[in-house]
Formats: C-alpha cells, sequence, structure tokens
C-alpha cells in the first residue's frame, strides 16, 4: 500500500454487507444446508463497524439466532473509534431524533472538523468509555454486549490512554487536524501541491468513476481531498477536530524514534465508498442529463437512516414523500386591500408604541435621579469616620461568604448532576448480539487456542489483511464457512492490470486454504469475492 491510504484504516474501501444474507445464506442454499441457531463472525482488518451495523439492523430479515463478532485490528484506536460508533448507533431516540443521530454519525465517522456539540459528545462518551473500560463491571451495566475481556492488561492501559486523549479535559493537547491534513497532503503532492485540484479532478473522472463510484459529486470528493471533510448535512460551524482520526505513528531519524501522533489515515478513496454508493432505494440512481440527481452524501445519509429505523422498528425503511402542494399553498401572495378599520388598527398600534417609548424615557429619568442622589450620599459617607467604615465593610464580606457559599453549592450540585447523567445515560439493549475485541497478537495466536477450533461461521478480510489467509487458518473454520475477500477496486492509484493480478492471487490463497469459490466475479466490478469452505469435501 502507498502512503495514500496511511498506516491505519478509519473506514474501510468496500460498500458495508449483511453477512447473514451475503456468502452465508448463500452458501447454505448451495449445500442444502440448514443454518445453525448461533453464527460466529471473524473481522480481519474491516477498519470499522459498517458489517456490524448492517447485519445487526436487518436481523429481522432472518431468522433469530444469536450473533457473535469478533474484531481484529492492528490498532487500538480502532477499537476506540468502533466502539464509540456502536454507541451512536444504540442511543435512546429520546436523547437524539433520527436525523439528529445520522448526522453525528456520518460526522464523527467521516470528517475531519466537526460541530462543536458534536465534539462534546465525544468528550462525554469518552468519559464514560474510561469508566467502561477501566471497570468491566460498569460496562456490563451499560454496554453488556461489548467483551474486552481478551485483551491484554498493557492493552487496556493503552484502549485508556486514547480515551483521555478523546476527553481533552485540560485542554492541554491541541490537535491540528486541519495542518495535519495539510502537510501530509503537500507531501504526498510534491511539486503538484499548487495544482491539486487537477489532481483530485484526474482520479475523480480517470479512476472513481471507471470503477463505480460516479454517484460520488466531483466537488463533494474535491473538498474532502482538500479539507479532509465530508459530510455537511447540517448546515453548521465545522472547525473543532475530530479527536477519533488521531493516531500514534514512530518515525526513524539517524537510528533514533520519534513518536508523533497526527492524521496517518486515507486521503485518496473517501469515506464515500462504505455507505454512499450502494443502496436499496433504487431512485437514488436515477440521472439528469447523464448526471446523478442525487450524491454519495445523500446515499449514505439515506443508508444510516435506514439502518437506525430498521434496528429500531423492525421494518423498512421508505424514503419520506414530498407531501402535495394544496391549493391555497401553490396561489402567489395577493394584495391585500386596506380598509378604515385596518388603518385605525395600525394608529392605535402605533398609539401604543410611542406610549410604550414614553414609559420608557421616564424610566430612564428615575434611573438618572437615582444615581445622582447615590453619588451624594457617597459623598456624605467619606466624611464619616473609620468605624462606620468598618461598620459598612462588615456586610460586604459576609456577602462575599454567600457568594463562595452559593458557589461551593452549585459545584456540589453540578458535581451530583453529572453523577446521576452519567448514570441516567441510557442505550437501546442489543440481544443476542456480543462484539469480541480480539488482542492484538495476530491471527496467528487464534489458531493456537483450542476455544477457536472450527468456531467461525463467517471470515471476512479486508485487502490490507488478507495475507494472513493461509492454509493452516482452516483449523480455525467451522465445518462449513463462509469467506469474504475485499478486492482492490477502490485502490485508485492501483492500475487496473494489478487489480486483476490482486484478485487472481487472494483467490488463489484462498484455494491453497481448502475454500472453493462461491460464485462467479468480475475482477473490475466487484469490491469483494465469495468463498465457502467444507470441511471433509473433495478438493
Amino acid at each position: 500500500m502507498t502512503n495514500s491510504y496511511g498506516s491505519i484504516a478509519w473506514w474501510g474501501f468496500s460498500p458495508a454487507l449483511d453477512l447473514q444474507e451475503t456468502g452465508f445464506q448463500e452458501m447454505c442454499k448451495k449445500l442444502s444446508c440448514a443454518m445453525p441457531e448461533e453464527l460466529n463472525i471473524l473481522l480481519v482488518g474491516a477498519g470499522d463497524v459498517r458489517h456490524i451495523l448492517k447485519t445487526v439492523a436487518r436481523r429481522y430479515r432472518h431468522s433469530n439466532r444469536k450473533l457473535r463478532f469478533y474484531i481484529l485490528e492492528p490498532s487500538l484506536e480502532l477499537y476506540a473509534r468502533d466502539i464509540l460508533l456502536l454507541m451512536i448507533f444504540l442511543e435512546n431516540q429520546q436523547n437524539y431524533g433520527l436525523q439528529e443521530k445520522t448526522e453525528l454519525f456520518l460526522e464523527v465517522y467521516g470528517n475531519t472538523l466537526v460541530r462543536r456539540q458534536t465534539s462534546q459528545y465525544i468528550e462525554k462518551m469518552a468519559h464514560e468509555l474510561i469508566l467502561m473500560v477501566t471497570d468491566f463491571e460498569y460496562m456490563a451495566k451499560k454496554l453488556a454486549f461489548i467483551n474486552l475481556t481478551q485483551l491484554k492488561y498493557k492493552e487496556r492501559d493503552y484502549l485508556e490512554g486514547i480515551l483521555k486523549f478523546w476527553r481533552n479535559k485540560e485542554k492541554k493537547y491541541p490537535f491540528e487536524i486541519s495542518k495535519c491534513w495539510d502537510l501530509r497532503l503537500r507531501q504526498l503532492l510534491g511539486v503538484r501541491y499548487d495544482s491539486r485540484l487537477n489532481v483530485f479532478d484526474w482520479d475523480y473522472n480517470m479512476e472513481l468513476i471507471e470503477r463505480g463510484g460516479s454517484i460520488v459529486y466531483i466537488r463533494q470528493y474535491k473538498d474532502w481531498r482538500d479539507t479532509g471533510v465530508a459530510f455537511k448535512i447540517r448546515e453548521g460551524t465545522y472547525d473543532v477536530p475530530n479527536r477519533t482520526l488521531a493516531s500514534a505513528m514512530v518515525f526513524k531519524l539517524d537510528g533514533e524514534r520519534f513518536p508523533r501522533r497526527g492524521y496517518w489515515g486515507d486521503m485518496l478513496v473517501s469515506p464515500y465508498i462504505t455507505f454512499g454508493v450502494e443502496t436499496e432505494e433504487k431512485s437514488f440512481y436515477k440521472k439528469q442529463n447523464n448526471n446523478h440527481i442525487k450524491t454519495a452524501e445523500d446515499v449514505s445519509e439515506f443508508n444510516i437512516t435506514s439502518l437506525f429505523y430498521e434496528f429500531t422498528n423492525k421494518q423498512k425503511y421508505q424514503l419520506p414523500q414530498p407531501e402535495p402542494q394544496t391549493e391555497k399553498s401553490s396561489e402567489a401572495p395577493k394584495l391585500q386591500e386596506i380598509t378604515e378599520e385596518d388603518e385605525e388598527e395600525q394608529t392605535t398600534a402605533e398609539d401604543g408604541q410611542s406610549e410604550l417609548e414614553n414609559d420608557v424615557d421616564k424610566e430612564k429619568n428615575n434611573i438618572a435621579k437615582d444615581v445622582e442622589l447615590m453619588d451624594k450620599k457617597e459623598a456624605v459617607g467619606d466624611t464619616n469616620d473609620s468605624n462606620s467604615l468598618q461598620h459598612d465593610q462588615e456586610p460586604q464580606e459576609n456577602v462575599d461568604n454567600l457568594d463562595k457559599k452559593e458557589i461551593n453549592c452549585n459545584d456540589n450540585k453540578s458535581s451530583t448532576s453529572s453523577e446521576t447523567e452519567k448514570d441516567d445515560h441510557e442505550w437501546m439493549p442489543l440481544e443476542d448480539v456480543e462484539v469480541v475485541f480480539l488482542p492484538m497478537a495476530g491471527i496467528e495466536e487464534l489458531m493456537k487456542k483450542a476455544k477457536y477450533n472450527k468456531l467461525f461461521n463467517v471470515v471476512y478480510f479486508s485487502n490490507s489483511m488478507v495475507h494472513h489467509l493461509k492454509p493452516d487458518l482452516a483449523n480455525i473454520f467451522a465445518d462449513r464457512c463462509s469467506v469474504i475477500l475485499e478486492t482492490a477496486l477502490f485502490m485508485l492509484d492501483i492500475k487496473k492490470n494489478t487489480v486483476q493480478e490482486f484478485v487472481k492471487k487472494i483467490s488463489q490463497m484462498a484455494e491453497a486454504a481448502g475454500c472453493k469459490p462461491l460464485e462467479a466475479w468480475d475482477d473490475l466490478q466487484d469490491s469483494y469475492i465469495k468463498f465457502y469452505f467444507e470441511r471433509g469435501a473433495n478438493p
């Protein structure tokens, strides 16, 4: 991978999948076998929780069964971000409406800069997550479906440090993500930086459109490439750095190692691919003058709203239809005839306004007289002796003490209210679902533990982690297992013939592990390829 994709994948490079429908259900139909009552799903390097959200939101479309997701990523920052996105997904409608929750999710998911209220939400949830990471009983009380018990102690400590940086309670550690973005952009483009908009235009027209991303609006794509802000669904000020996109990277210079925190993620593909290029609502694909009338931002908003709605209501989300205009609303405004009664009412209103202004003037004069009288009293008071001065100061000291008591009381009330708010914040329950975060040791460690032997019914590999697919890995596959591999279709700076070679290579790796193609694919059209594994079947 080149530096354009960075060292950490904040989002995936393929659309979200319902892992019950895609791969496993198709395999069961092909092999004429019944689906088990429990599915164990391994996600290797997915980069985000898009597959989890879509699979969980559409559970009602399938038979009721328990889902257990195992997440393996190369960075703990992704674990923290995954949990935060799941928390947004499960926010109660009493706290956030459907539209507001969608906007919050997309901002955190794909924007380097967010609104101030979004940043405040991140800080608040970071505080909650610190309590959860350090106290598993509290986590079991709040988010029982999350399982961090597999992590090592040092990994939990590092995770806590990430969340403390998110919280930024002391405001000591500024994160200038816009500066980080611009510096990396300068480094990547070099002498082409001044003509970067032309570079973005070339990548869009010559690569993204050809690979199925034509619904991505060119202006939105170029704005994201230039600033890192992908979603501006609600008009507002996006000026607060999104700390969930910060990660650490170690540089070597003259034999010494220098850790630096910055933005080290994707700067080429964009977060539009995961939720913005595929949808069940076919009206989004309509074109006018050979151009899409909807954009990837519109599709992303609709897809996220659909997932939130389907999870809550257990039915498919329908696109709201515009209300037909009534005769009154369709009529143009007409001139209104002014009658004598209207003139009398207007005159009465003006008289009342003038009387009100006179009253205000009188009140101002009275206040001026009172101030003048107070000045005279102060002048007389200056001639009094020191005893009277001391006598006058005593009530002021009592007032100061009272103010301090009130401040302390308010502080106690605010701390009490914050504790109450912490205890009262509830998320929607997620029954028969568990999300297990695996340690950073790597997938090879799974093969050494007996509890993972023949466990996983579905295994997903991203294109950056597919090199872990080796013949020995078949030991953790269930007797019938669906294997899904992400291709390099949307890796825009990889040439098409290289994309085809990549698909050929990973298909050979899958076959070496005992997998068979589930269906035919197109190297230059499909963003993932599907295999199945059947233990004991003839090779």
